[in-house]
């Protein structure tokens, strides 16, 4: 067997156990020294072995206490279906994301900052905003998942929202609790519901600043999404850019094709 595919299949056997719970979430694996004698190989396939899982995001490394499982599965994210009002605000919830990580067990922590802000040149030209002005309240929103009592925060996105500020002022959205059902539940009690959602969705490395928020290791690569509430009459009333870790999502879309003709 070639160092290549030596490496590769040392990286399989240690994502099955994972994945069959040999290695559970949370746990610390074995030394390297310890793995390699285990499985017949040297340490140096061991440690590239792991790197490739490190990179995945299945494992990630404490300096100087090991490797360890990653406390939380990816995440699944039903874009067809969370922006819903009965899904956003169910059981209290303050949005989508409180809702799914409720129904999953999790706890949500988010550190936020609310007020008035520059949009970026993107999000101004989306909105008809000025970008050079405080033409905007600015939510920004660093979110974190509580996978189990006792077992520490995980980073999961960053999620920065922008509505114009001729919506906004004086309202709940530009108050660092905006209420039951999150900012858009808001909009559409001041005549500015969203009937339809559009989502851009790109893949690149974080930046400095989000690697440290995110704790992300220097290879793993973040969705950068895009995302634009529209209204009935075709007029964009909120925006929201959404960092999230490649290997911490599972975006999943569903939508009827041609539901008119209906087939």
């Amino acid at each position: 067997m070639s160092a290549a595919s030596q490496y590769r299949e040392i990286a399989s056997i240690v994502r099955a156990r994972v994945q069959d719970g040999t290695y559970a979430r949370g746990d610390q694996l074995p030394r390297e020294e310890d793995l390699a004698a285990q499985l017949g190989v040297n340490r140096v396939t061991v440690n590239r072995a792991l790197k490739v899982l490190v990179a995945e995001g299945l494992l990630r490394v404490h300096r100087g206490k090991g490797t360890f499982v990653r406390e939380l599965p990816p995440l699944p994210r039903h874009a067809a279906v969370r922006h819903s009002r009965e899904h956003r605000e169910r059981g209290g919830s303050r949005g989508a994301l409180a809702t799914e990580l409720a129904e999953l067990g999790y706890d949500l922590r988010s550190d936020n900052t609310v007020g008035p802000g520059r949009p970026p040149e993107h999000v101004a030209e989306i909105l008809d905003v000025d970008p050079e002005a405080e033409s905007v309240i600015v939510r920004t929103r660093h979110m974190k998942v509580v996978p189990s009592a006792g077992s520490g925060e995980v980073p999961v996105q960053i999620a920065t929202s922008y509505i114009p500020r001729v919506i906004a002022d004086g309202t709940p959205i530009a108050e660092s609790d905006s209420g039951v059902g999150g900012i858009s539940s808001r909009l559409e009690e001041l005549g500015h519901g969203q009937r339809e959602i559009e989502e851009r969705i790109t893949v690149r490395p974080p930046s400095p600043e989000e690697s440290r928020l995110l704790e992300m290791a220097d290879d793993q690569r973040v969705y950068d999404i895009t995302h634009i509430g529209w209204t009935a009459d075709d007029r964009p009333v909120k925006v929201t850019t959404y960092v999230m870790p490649t290997h911490q999502w599972d975006l999943r879309y569903r939508y009827p094709v041609n539901p008119a003709d209906g087939a």
